[in-house]
């Protein structure tokens, strides 16, 4: 019999998990003694604040992130094989979305094995609901090249795309790249294309603001480096 694979969600940021996350999704990960993390330290992190501390050491952590090789994946789809249960875990929100541990979802359900999903926090969703733009039609792009031409090229795509087909465009940046990102934007897209910056979401610290590019002109603004998402509706 094979094992199943359960996707649990973590939050976006340093806050606490029972703010964002339902107690059910804590207790029926309670007797998985296998977990597949992005990151290990913050993984173990995050299960001792749920209800593993105690028993951290007792837990088998087998990590999946960009560097991670197809064989690599195939070799923690071999412990579902065996017929244990599994936890796929992101280094924050929704696991599989935006982020590596997709490629072991696929071969779970190439070799068919029950993927259960769980509620959680999703920066890109929780950006959109809350930007005020078209929720029925949207587009993720991930991260837009870094490179000052193709990233230029990449931005009128988009708000191309966006004032064609009615479509919100979401897309996100390295922290540490926000601001030049920001002023990018302001610098090449139209005045009357609208801009949401959705940074720190479901922390104290959070900001959510929609404006047009010429409003977000006057009212100049400093990102930092926290985690944010950006939306485009032209």
């Amino acid at each position: 019999m094979k094992g199943r694979l359960f996707l649990i969600p973590s939050p976006l940021g340093d806050n606490n998990p029972n703010e964002v996350i339902p107690d059910f999704v804590f207790s029926s990960i309670s007797s998985i003694e296998h977990f597949a993390v992005e990151e290990i330290r913050t993984a173990r992190r995050f299960l001792s604040l749920i209800g593993f501390k105690g028993r951290i050491d007792t837990l088998n952590f087998y990590q999946i992130n960009e560097h991670s090789t197809q064989s690599d994946v195939e070799a923690i789809l071999d412990i579902l094989l065996k017929g244990n249960d599994m936890a796929l875990i992101s280094e924050a929100g929704l696991p599989a979305v935006a982020d590596p541990g997709a490629s072991l979802v696929e071969l779970a359900h190439n070799n068919d094995i029950t993927v259960i999903p769980f509620v959680g926090p999703s920066s890109l969703m929780l950006a959109l609901m809350s930007s005020g733009m078209n929720g029925q039609k949207f587009s993720f792009s991930g991260y837009l090249p870094v490179k000052p031409p193709q990233r230029k090229e990449k931005l009128m795509e988009l708000e191309r795309r966006s004032k064609t087909a009615s479509e919100t465009q979401i897309f996100i940046e390295t922290p540490y790249r926000n601001d030049s990102m920001f002023q990018d934007i302001l610098r090449l897209c139209a005045p009357t294309t609208r801009i949401c910056v959705a940074a720190d979401i479901t922390l104290p610290t959070a900001f959510i603001k929609t404006k047009t590019v010429r409003m977000w002109k006057k009212n100049p603004l400093t990102i930092g480096k926290r985690p944010c998402v950006f939306l485009l509706m032209a």
